[in-house]
């Protein structure tokens, strides 16, 4: 066997070492979730065929002659007993495409489909397309809505100037994709979600309107909007059902992660809040519930963050972000969440609806105020010094 060859058994073998690596759930979480030690999917996971020229005539150094630089908030789906997500790769040229990796378990085993997703354009091609929310709904069609990022050529001396659309696609199998028109709304939108159910016979959306690329503006939070048609979608009437507050975890913005998991005492909802702080911005994410007759009506909301980029998770192309928009509710009750870490890999923890649901209806709410935070710190000493006298 040549040497060429012999490196290519090396890298092979290498590779798939990591894609066999068995996950295990870090030990003193703090009973919400546990989250898993290794990540479940890296640049590093991606097919080798992605990357390498395997003629030997061609790239006799065994080159990587296209190199993968992340992978980041992927929607997911239970797909014919698979955990399967579709995730956003970005490539070294800072373009994302989108791709499917499949799990035999959730939480490693997780193994890219043979090629990426071919994604239709819209009649303006994007520059730029990632972080797709799937939405399996209950018209029989299984829906992506992604941002689709174009210049903004209104300031055509800016090459920093840019616009963000909701693009929505949808299939039945996750291979074929027909393109729908980008949603028409009077401002910019991302992060928008479809609910998996008609409400009043029309389809609902979870929408984050902003007034730019980047900063969310008059935009007051996560909203609600119906429209009769998704295959030409238009909100005419947007109303905030999660709002932004002063100094809190989603002071900047806020945006709705995946679809909202339904439970009997109501939806579960898990979304991403941001502050400035003196590093830039952080992201983070929060949970809330609302109401199963009205889903814009608000029944829980626990103060401050769910979870946050932790240890090695805090560093990566863009620090202390953890960024999710994509979980499983299993038959069982168990729930897989997949979230990023500072735009550069995949993570997973895991945790069941009854534990989430108690989360939402039983912490304490934000107070707004230190005041009120050390109030609720009190009630709780007080609590546990009344029990530990019984």
């Amino acid at each position: 066997m040549s040497g060429f060859k012999n490196r290519i058994t090396a890298l092979r073998k290498h590779h798939e070492e990591l894609l066999n690596r068995k996950n295990e759930p870090l030990a003193w979480g703090n009973g919400i979730y546990e989250k898993y030690k290794n990540p479940i999917i890296t640049a590093e996971h991606t097919p080798l065929e992605w990357r390498y020229d395997f003629n030997e005539q061609d790239n006799p150094y065994l080159m990587q002659r296209i190199m993968m630089n992340a992978t980041l908030n992927a929607g997911a789906i239970k797909w014919q007993g698979k955990y399967v997500v579709v995730v956003r790769v970005e490539g070294a040229d800072r373009k994302s495409f989108f791709a499917v990796a499949e799990s035999p378990n959730g939480v490693d085993n997780f193994r890219f489909w043979p090629e990426p997703i071919t994604m239709p354009d819209d009649a303006i091609p994007a520059t730029n397309i990632y972080d797709m929310r799937l939405t399996a709904h209950e018209d029989g069609w299984i829906y992506g809505i992604f941002c689709a990022e174009r210049h903004d050529d209104t300031r055509p001396g800016d090459l920093s100037a840019a616009t963000a659309t909701a693009a929505i696609a949808r299939t039945r199998d996750l291979k074929t994709w027909e393109r729908l028109p980008d949603l028409k709304s009077k401002s910019q939108q991302r992060n928008v979600v479809l609910h998996p159910e008609f409400v009043n016979g029309k389809y609902a959306l979870y929408t984050r309107p902003q007034d730019g690329f980047i900063d969310a503006g008059s935009g007051g939070g996560i909203g609600w909007a119906l429209v009769d048609d998704i295959t030409h979608a238009e909100i005419v009437d947007e109303k905030i059902i999660n709002a932004r507050h002063y100094h809190t975890i989603m002071e900047v913005k806020n945006g709705e992660g995946p679809h909202p998991i339904k439970t009997p005492q109501g939806w579960l909802h898990l979304a991403h809040g941001v502050r400035g702080c003196a590093s830039g911005l952080r992201y983070v994410l929060y949970m809330y519930m609302t109401a199963l007759d009205d889903p814009t009506r608000d029944i829980a909301q626990p103060g401050g963050y769910f979870l946050v980029p932790e240890g090695d998770e805090y560093i990566g192309d863009v620090m202390n972000v953890a960024f999710s928009n994509g979980w499983i509710a299993d038959e069982d009750g168990r729930v897989f969440i997949y979230y990023a870490s500072s735009d550069t890999r995949l993570h997973v923890a895991t945790s069941t609806i009854d534990r989430l649901v108690d989360y939402c209806m039983n912490t304490p709410q934000d107070g707004l105020t230190t005041t009120a935070s050390v109030e609720t710190i009190k009630r709780l000493i007080e609590k546990n010094r009344s029990t530990n006298q019984e």
